[in-house]
């Protein structure tokens, strides 16, 4: 008996060692342990950065998985309190969906998806009358929460079967995600932790190349017209070029402060321009990293945007303003032409800026911009007057924490209205109309855990990439229309 007691113990012991071995081996630990230490910094700021970063790292997908209300997931949930009313006559299996492996396939069932598990959920009681209110009425220029079923159902072109596939193996906010030029399937996602991960959605969804080479927080990169490199701004003050097929950086050009937004020029992909937190707009020489020429302005540049022709460059800043900028094809050289001053009394920083080449609203090219105290701003853009812009609606959101983003939706919007879609910090995606001023809501998105942050179409638009605060990027499919050919 005593020998057996002994044996036991021991046995335990070698267990407990083993264990402790793995933890102590284990890669996610050693990743936020062996990140860079400046040589000024606070050593007890490091020590719990470090402990929270390795906690965020085992946290996160389980915390998608693990989350249960009645014995169901929050995916079951989210399907339920969406089912159509005739739900109950409509027989279809349930499948599961959710997230949790990277670059997988999730299942696209038929276009009746919104029933995803609901035959499944049988609550004991109705979780939303103990939750706040989830309809509120929106209107222009006036407040309009986010969390909101949309008062009219979605329109037909706006309805989606479902999750494409998910991106979950990053650890750190996902800032921006974006689709390569003129591209269906290509697609690229930068990170707060410094890292921009290049995938395809095609069959089979995978990761290509992962880029490391930031310190700090990825701001905003741009694909070039061939799709060949990368360029990305961060706030370590470097902008980096990266060639995609190679997934070397081939180029660090340096600054003296943040790099905030960054974009190729739509005509000479030799020029890149740049926006920084030092008031400035730079055009860099692509080939040899040189300056060519810089403009400042009297705020920092936080988001920008060409239009198609490349001779306007639109540039938000962190006092809510949007500024025009002629520039010269040929020599890269820039001048203010227009700005246009926030109206509120509320400063706050743009975080996007989007031109589209026509609107049936505007009857020719207009500008969205998104700041981040939630005002949703959509210009006409008169290019015989260099740029200048006139306001022709806007839309009043709730405040944001994050810079989130806004997109057009500028296929779809040729028929039926001026759709915008946007994150939310409540973890949705809302399609709003901006034709519509009291109900601007047409649809929304569930199926994120953490504040949905980025936002972009592939080339189609039958394809939505979203991504959030906890590092995952879902792409959700657009069901086929009578339009898609």
């Amino acid at each position: 008996m005593a020998e057996q007691t002994i044996e036991r113990s021991s046995s335990e012991d070698e267990k407990k060692k083993k264990k402790k071995k793995d933890d102590v081996t284990d890669p996610e630990f050693f990743s936020c342990v062996l990140q860079p230490t400046p040589a000024d910094s606070d050593p007890n700021y490091i020590g719990i950065r470090r402990l929270l970063l390795h906690r965020k790292a085992q946290s996160g997908v389980i915390r998608r998985k693990e989350w249960r209300c009645n014995g169901k997931g929050y995916v079951a949930y989210r399907n339920y309190i969406n089912r159509p009313r005739n739900w109950e006559s409509l027989h279809i299996p349930s499948h599961s969906s959710t997230p949790g492996h990277s670059g997988r396939w999730i299942s696209s069932p038929s276009p009746a998806s919104l029933l995803f598990e609901v035959d499944n959920w049988s609550p004991g009681r109705d979780l939303r009358s103990g939750s706040q209110a989830l309809s509120h009425s929106a209107s222009f220029s006036s407040n309009a929460s986010d969390i909101g079923y949309p008062h009219k159902k979605a329109e037909p072109a706006y309805s989606f079967v479902g999750m494409h596939c998910i991106f979950d193996q990053c650890k750190a906010m996902v800032t921006v995600v974006k689709f390569g030029h003129m591209s269906s399937d290509l697609l690229a996602y930068g990170a707060s932790d410094g890292t921009l991960t290049v995938c395809t959605v095609s069959e089979p969804p995978s990761v290509i190349k992962q880029l490391i080479g930031h310190s700090k927080d990825v701001t905003d990169f741009d694909f070039s017209s061939s799709n060949q490199y990368i360029a990305s701004s961060s706030m370590d003050k470097t902008v980096r070029i990266w060639e995609i097929s190679k997934g070397l950086c081939i180029r660090v050009l340096y600054g003296v402060t943040s790099q905030l937004c960054i974009r190729f020029h739509p005509v000479n992909n030799n020029f890149l321009s740049v926006g920084n937190a030092n008031r400035e707009v730079t055009v860099f020489n692509f080939s040899t990293g040189r300056i060519i020429n810089k403009i400042t302005f009297d705020n920092e540049v936080t988001a920008m945007d060409h239009d198609h022709t490349g001779q306007l460059i639109f540039c938000g800043d962190a006092q809510g303003c949007v500024s025009t900028v002629s520039m010269d094809s040929r020599t890269g050289s820039l001048s203010r032409s227009h700005r246009n001053r926030n109206g509120g009394k509320r400063k706050s920083p743009v975080t996007t800026v989007q031109y589209r080449t026509f609107s049936l609203l505007a009857r020719g090219p207009v500008l969205l911009a998104f700041t981040r105290d939630g005002s949703l701003s959509f210009f006409s853009v008169s290019l015989e007057a260099q740029g200048y812009l006139t306001l022709r609606c806007s839309l009043k959101l709730s405040p944001r924490l994050h810079s989130i983003r806004a997109s057009f939706c500028p296929l779809l919007s040729l028929e039926k209205g001026e759709y915008i879609v946007v994150g939310s910090e409540d973890t949705n995606v809302y399609f709003y109309d901006l034709t519509r001023p009291k109900h601007p809501c047409v649809n929304k998105l569930q199926g994120h855990g953490y504040p949905a942050i980025g936002i972009a179409w592939n080339h189609g638009e039958n394809l939505l990439a979203s991504s959030d605060f906890g590092g995952t990027v879902i792409v959700w499919k657009r069901a086929k229309t009578g339009q898609d050919r």
